[in-house]
């Protein structure tokens, strides 16, 4: 059992607000818990989905939590039936049939709905939750809404998760949203050539995030969006662990990244994503 941290220091930066942290208590049978984020699933990107595939259906962890941008992007759960996003509900259906699936939508797929949710079996995990597993207590967020310096994002940010901005964008007829997705996707892919690497990019605000730990009474956070991985010491008993994000199609094979953080009784383990038996037995 972890004990509980400590205060955050005199002078660490605040958030402009707390949120309400949700608790999920893992059943006493589980005995392992597998941590994804940041896999951006697209029809461009056929290695990548099979990867992600082969784990979630070969893991041998009895629950999988995805953290955010499972999709590249997601334009309504009415998206579901047709084309790569119908390929990656068939994975997901079977995932869940064989163990837990557990969503939390991230900045690329916050319009993931009740009705996609419903129909691949997974569990809703509100931004952020307290995982209790294994004698631990656990913060768990996809980590945007935490990278304050970011005051351009967290504007626009504010704007899109309201409801009324959901509701018209999801009035649109879907080839009207699929259209602006890929706008949406073509000003990204500028904005991060303009920003350089990953490193370079906006991270979470370290004040914050310890003032989030400490009010949820959590020693460990585990957090992806940065797509930098990485295990950090915010502060005396405040610790981060940052999943990768997930990357095969792209750039040289050096640079191919893919990964997993699991929690069990021996505590936080980084992973590589699992494969089916057959290929472990190929030549």
């Amino acid at each position: 059992m972890t004990s509980s941290p400590a205060a955050p220091p005199r002078g660490a930066g605040v958030s402009p607000s707390l949120p309400k942290f949700w608790e999920f208590e893992a059943p006493a049978e589980w005995r392992a818990i597998d941590f994804i984020s940041d896999l951006h699933l697209q029809a461009s990107h056929p290695l990548t989905f099979e990867a992600f595939s082969q784990h979630l259906l070969h893991t041998s962890a009895e629950a999988v939590f995805i953290l955010g941008d499972l999709f590249e992007v997601w334009i309504g759960d009415d998206a579901r039936h047709e084309g790569f996003e119908h390929q990656v509900v068939e994975v997901l259906k079977e995932a869940a049939a064989r163990r837990s699936v557990s969503f939390m939508a991230g900045n690329r797929d916050f319009l993931v709905g009740v009705e996609l949710l419903k129909e691949c079996g997974m569990t809703a995990l509100p931004d952020p939750t307290v995982l209790r597993a294994f004698g631990e207590r656990v913060l768990l967020t996809h980590g945007d809404a935490l990278c304050l310096e970011d005051v351009e994002y967290q504007r626009f940010r504010a704007v899109v998760r309201t409801e009324q901005a959901r509701e018209d964008f999801l009035a649109r007829p879907l080839p009207e949203r699929r259209a602006l997705a890929a706008q949406i996707r073509a000003v990204s892919m500028q904005q991060q050539q303009r920003d350089g690497r990953p490193e370079t990019w906006a991270d979470l605000d370290a004040g914050a995030t310890v003032q989030w730990m400490h009010e949820a009474g959590t020693p460990l956070l585990v957090h992806g969006h940065t797509h930098r991985p990485a295990t950090q010491e915010l502060a005396p008993g405040f610790t981060r662990h940052v999943l990768t994000d997930w990357e095969l199609d792209q750039g040289p094979a050096q640079a191919a990244r893919a990964g997993v953080l699991r929690l069990s009784a021996r505590g936080l383990q980084r992973l590589p994503p699992a494969v089916s038996p057959a290929a472990h037995a190929a030549p």
